[in-house]
């Protein structure tokens, strides 16, 4: 069977082929009803739009937060040896504004997307922009995360992990009155962390103490004081945001840190060897989760058929001066 072309695409549509090369290539004037009209013939006759054969779309939900910067940085750079380029797309405002870069982008003939712990993370998330990319048939892979009813690879984190070997390290130096600072319900990956944690909690004859916030370093002070307050000797938080709110509720209620509340962030994004104390946290694998998406996504741009399954990669401790065995004197 002959491929089909955009000569096909133009007598479906009953237009001169130029007009269908400019709604291909998003170039010159073209009328919204005309558009629609050649994106319906190209549908109806099976036509398979070309791509720029490099360009990738990183989703990220914003660039505050280092962690973002820093996996992105680090997916361009495992997507360059293959032959494909990083474009970052920041999206603050959610679905809507991803389904506007993934709309605007596919227009151009993008080769692929990753939506790096973006609205994949949250239940009930608006699917719309992963439903357009499968509709045309561009491929994509998710990070932390997959949409409901939209199959595609998925890596992720292994936050229960993370957070077993948070109360691990902490029960070990003698911790029994453990809190944790996770984020808003329904995002995945901070579910995943109240699990892993309860599990980490009963497993050693504990129960813990849960508090729900924002990711921010606000969300954290809040949670965390009421942590204290209630008599917690040591806190886990779900970022490093939610770490140094923690630190500030500490110093703020005249606990000293590590000697009076022990503290374990989450990302290790920022150089916490130099913050006052040097934070332990638990590290993302940000490099071997790159290093993974991009022979994926690039099997997938080349038509090979992947698992769409879930991978899990394990994080590691990394141990510093904010932990500490509990001191006598608190109550």
């Amino acid at each position: 069977m002959s491929k089909v072309g955009i000569v096909d695409v133009a007598a479906e549509a009953n237009v001169s082929p130029a007009t269908v090369s400019r709604v291909i290539n998003n170039r010159g004037i073209v009328s919204p009803e005309t558009r629609r009209n050649v994106e319906d013939a190209m549908r109806r006759v099976g036509y398979t739009r070309g791509t720029s054969g490099d360009l990738v779309a990183l989703i990220v939900p914003h660039l505050v937060d280092p962690f973002f910067g820093l996996i992105s940085e680090q997916l361009g750079l495992a997507l360059s040896p293959l032959g494909m380029r990083a474009l970052v797309c920041s999206a603050p405002a959610g679905p809507v504004q991803e389904f506007e870069f993934i709309s605007s982008l596919s227009e151009a003939g993008i080769a692929g997307a990753v939506f790096v712990s973006a609205s994949n993370t949250l239940e009930g998330a608006d699917t719309s922009a992963a439903r357009l990319l499968e509709k045309r048939r561009t491929p994509f892979v998710c990070i932390n995360g997959g949409f409901a009813g939209v199959p595609a690879p998925t890596l992720s984190t292994n936050d229960e992990l993370a957070a077993e070997i948070s109360v691990e390290h902490l029960w070990d130096l003698g911790h029994r009155r453990i809190g944790l600072i996770a984020g808003p319900i329904g995002n995945r990956p901070s579910d995943r962390r109240v699990r892993g944690f309860e599990r980490a909690m009963r497993k050693r004859g504990g129960s813990g103490a849960v508090v729900r916030s924002h990711y921010s370093i606000e969300g954290g002070y809040s949670a965390a004081s009421q942590l204290i307050e209630d008599g917690v000797t040591a806190i886990v938080a779900a970022s490093d945001d939610m770490a140094l709110g923690t630190i500030r509720a500490a110093r703020w209620l005249g606990r000293r840190v590590p000697e009076d509340l022990s503290i374990v962030g989450y990302d290790d994004a920022y150089p916490f060897e130099f913050v006052d104390p040097p934070l332990t946290t638990v590290r993302q694998p940000i490099d071997r989760l790159a290093k993974a998406v991009a022979p994926i996504l690039s099997r997938l741009v080349q038509g090979e058929r992947m698992a769409d399954g879930e991978l899990l990669f394990d994080p590691e401790l990394i141990p510093r001066a904010s932990t500490t065995p509990p001191s006598e004197k608190v109550s």
